[in-house]
């Protein structure tokens, strides 16, 4: 499956189509509400309260890639700002994902680039610590892989699927066509429509002694 197919999906169907499994169980907040997106990730594993690391991943960004910044203790440290987004949207990175904080937020909206962030704070980073790039991440609790292909949505939880399951989507495209072949009435009016659960039969309410 596309990139493009994983963003129409959403994290939610990702994740359950994946045996719920891949979730980045954190609520990122999306300064563009309303985005999908799914890219292969571009990692950075920065020092701590340092992004000497988000400079030298520049370097490596790909068009359609999905930046995914980290440090081994996510802080409110703001590890991207307006100089940093500049690059990576010059460079076509689809999104950034910053398991830290960001600032310049007025201004990184402006610039039109997708970014999830845990905070948002002024407080900047420290540029000495080499850190390093294209290596494995862990984001809450998911471990993400150069080249995993990262999904992002209004959920504000994070599913990465693996590259490794393009190679086997039927899956994916079930669940996706289960979800678009609902009867409408269902998702339209779940009030009105036929449930979408039933629960197991058993004795009905008991009245309350008088």
């Amino acid at each position: 499956m596309s990139a493009n197919e994983l963003a129409e999906a959403g994290v939610a169907t990702v994740y359950e189509a994946r045996g719920r499994r891949g979730l980045v169980d954190e609520s990122f907040e999306p300064l563009l509400p309303g985005r999908a997106i799914a890219g292969p990730a571009r990692t950075a594993l920065c020092g701590q309260d340092d992004n000497r690391a988000v400079h030298e991943v520049m370097a490596h960004v790909r068009p359609g890639d999905v930046l995914v910044l980290t440090m081994p203790e996510p802080r409110p440290v703001a590890l991207l700002g307006d100089l940093l987004a500049t690059q990576a949207l010059a460079r076509g990175a689809a999104a950034v994902l910053v398991d830290a904080a960001v600032r310049d937020v007025a201004d990184l909206r402006e610039l039109g680039l997708p970014v999830w962030t845990r905070w948002r704070r002024v407080k900047g980073a420290d540029k000495n610590v080499r850190g390093a790039v294209n290596v494995p991440v862990t984001v809450g609790g998911a471990t993400i892989d150069p080249g995993d292909l990262v999904v992002l949505d209004d959920d504000r939880a994070t599913g990465a699927a693996p590259h490794r399951a393009l190679k086997k989507p039927s899956g994916l495209r079930a669940s996706m066509t289960l979800t678009s072949s609902a009867p409408s009435d269902v998702r339209r009016e779940p009030a009105a429509g036929p449930a979408t659960f039933a629960p197991p039969a058993g004795p009905g309410p008991r009245r309350a002694g008088r």
